[in-house]
């Protein structure tokens, strides 16, 4: 069980309304030091309404939001400054060298460095780190889809931010750089930053977060690992085996005992040993189909 002390973000009673619409209807979760968290939703779920709030981009109607201890509402630049922001897309100057722009940027956070033990990432480390040494000196213009959105993640994490919004970080990534971005995402976490990220990829989801939240027509319709998830919609496991060359299936609430069993009985000639529980894509569309149709899971 977490420490309260370690909580970086709590939310309580969240609304948002435009005119006449709840986007948010009271939603409440908390992030501790260290966490990835995903929010997983479909489109107009309230995600982006939710991120941008906590970010101090938007004003909630209603509920109470604390980041870094601090109402993000009233945040100042001292606070704004352990934040990590990555976009979907931004523009800037394509004149600049990748190196340049990050040696500048880097400078920024020197003097809301003093009182703490994060400092600013060295530039070229940063860039080592992101995959971009080979493209230091390149003007951002000349830069691919791939190595742009490199250059976005090293700009959101370049004051080592003590919490980290992502957004969609990793489109438009070839395999290797993904792999490469998600070592990266471990490391920070392992480093005690919070990691809040927004995807699609729900493989992606799976391997980064430690908690995934669902977000359907401005509710919290689960929130767990993973396999916490995959458990609240699918109690049974599904065990497949061979025996002297018959396949068999058996469904069943105790795999692990059942395997055992199963181990006990006919050792050396179970073959082909399969346990499988409902994938977090299974898990994700049963549950947002049970919030539309108002069966929301609690």
């Amino acid at each position: 069980m977490r420490d309260q002390e370690d909580v970086v973000l709590r939310v309580d009673d969240l609304w948002m309304r435009y005119g006449s619409n709840d986007v948010l209807h009271g939603i409440s979760f908390t992030a501790h030091r260290g966490e990835v968290l995903c929010l997983l939703g479909p489109n107009g779920a309230g995600k982006t309404t939710t991120i941008e709030i906590l970010e101090g981009f938007r004003m909630r109607s209603a509920g109470e939001v604390s980041v870094l201890d601090t109402d993000p509402a009233r945040g100042g630049e001292d606070w704004r400054a352990r934040l990590g922001v990555v976009l979907q897309s931004w523009r800037d100057h394509g004149k600049w060298r990748v190196y340049e722009l990050l040696d500048l940027l880097g400078a920024f956070y020197s003097p809301y460095s003093t009182d703490r033990i994060r400092r600013p990432w060295d530039t070229a480390e940063l860039v080592e780190a992101v995959g971009l040494t080979e493209h230091a000196n390149k003007k951002i213009r000349q830069l691919s889809g791939g190595q742009r959105r490199r250059l976005d993640v090293a700009i959101g994490i370049v004051g080592r931010p003590e919490l980290l919004f992502l957004d969609e970080p990793t489109a438009g990534f070839d395999p290797q750089a993904r792999r490469e971005f998600h070592d990266l995402v471990h490391r920070l976490a392992d480093d005690e930053t919070t990691i809040l990220l927004t995807t699609h990829d729900l493989d992606e989801a799976e391997k980064l977060a430690d908690r995934i939240m669902i977000l359907s027509g401005g509710s919290i319709v689960a929130n767990g690992s993973p396999d916490q998830l995959s458990r609240q919609i699918a109690g049974e496991a599904e065990v497949r085996w061979t025996v002297d060359g018959q396949r068999f299936v058996h469904s069943t609430t105790e795999a692990t005992k059942y395997v055992y069993e199963l181990f006990k009985q006919h050792g050396e000639a179970v073959a082909d040993l399969e346990v499988r529980r409902a994938s977090l894509e299974e898990t994700y569309l049963t549950l947002v189909q049970r919030a539309e149709s108002g069966a929301v899971l609690r």
